[in-house]
């Protein structure tokens, strides 16, 4: 009889660790530590962490905490941290990505088209607000803002409300001013704090805008342009890129809209075939009588 085999000892697949504790349903999941997924979340998008705080009662523990949207929201706007928000930051999220803009909210018979321009950020209570960004670049080189309010086509905005601020390129009716030989659409540069829509009075229409100036071009203008800037920061490097005008304007037979957007100021500008003048309009909201500003409009319409 020859020799018996040694029986060989078969390879063993790797086993996960177990418990040192006895597991219920809910504790099941402690293996996961919220650290790990917090710093994951930081990579998901939106609709990617709704999916995921879908999947089981941990999960949306986790994913659903406020710092998570907070730092959607600061990292999908780049802009820096207002501190503390008054609304949960899934809600000023939700009102950021699903296509929400003051005429949708409000005006919607006005409304023709919309486009989303950015974020930015006031870190001061004054705005500078201007129709003429040529006429604010020579202002800038070589005299001061005095000079520029006596010149027309801009004004100084007070008591605006801190934070962040999102801004929109709208396109409206013109009926809503007053002159009766224009049939024709006007552009509407329009800013908001991020946390306008979520005030039940601005839902249900208690706060208006109000006009608090406009100035007249009565002859013909090259451009219609508008632009909204934090006043501390209006000589900052970073706000200086809104002055090279043909980095971002346009060639002069280029008629789309273009809009550029820095940290603490917005600017909108659109080329202009033959025609007659410009007038352009300030419009402010505020958060009651004597508020503080929370959304800007700049409206512009060819005479």
């Amino acid at each position: 009889m020859g020799k018996r085999l040694r029986k060989i000892r078969s390879i063993c697949s790797c086993k996960s660790p177990r418990l040192s504790y006895r597991a219920t349903p809910r504790s099941a999941f402690n293996c996961y530590e919220d650290d790990v997924w917090t710093e994951i979340s930081k990579y998901l998008d939106g609709k990617s962490l709704v999916k995921l705080a879908a999947t089981c009662r941990w999960f949306h523990d986790v994913i659903m905490h406020d710092s998570i949207w907070k730092f959607a929201c600061l990292r999908d706007l780049q802009v820096p941290d207002p501190g503390h928000a008054a609304f949960k930051w899934i809600k000023l999220y939700s009102s950021l990505v699903d296509g929400s803009h003051s005429y949708r909210t409000r005006e919607k018979e006005k409304h023709l088209d919309w486009m989303r321009i950015g974020a930015f950020f006031f870190d001061s209570k004054v705005a500078l607000l201007t129709g003429r960004l040529s006429l604010l670049v020579k202002i800038r080189q070589r005299d001061s803002i005095e000079k520029l309010l006596e010149s027309g086509g801009a004004t100084v905005l007070k008591n605006i409300k801190k934070g962040i601020w999102i801004s929109d390129l709208q396109l409206v009716r013109c009926p809503v001013c007053e002159l009766d030989q224009c049939d024709g659409t006007m552009q509407t540069l329009d800013a908001r704090h991020i946390e306008l829509f979520q005030y039940p009075d601005f839902k249900n229409g208690n706060w208006e805008y109000e006009l608090i100036g406009s100035h007249k071009m009565a002859k013909p203008m090259d451009a219609a342009c508008g632009g909204i800037f934090d006043l501390k920061h209006l000589n900052d490097r970073e706000t200086s890129g809104i002055f090279n005008l043909k980095l971002w304007t346009g060639e002069p037979n280029d008629f789309q809209p273009k809009a550029m957007i820095t940290f603490h100021s917005v600017a909108i500008n659109t080329n202009l075939q033959n025609n007659e003048g410009l007038l352009t309009k300030y419009f402010v909201m505020r958060a009651g009588s004597g508020g503080e500003v929370v959304s800007i409009r700049i409206s512009q319409q060819l005479l």
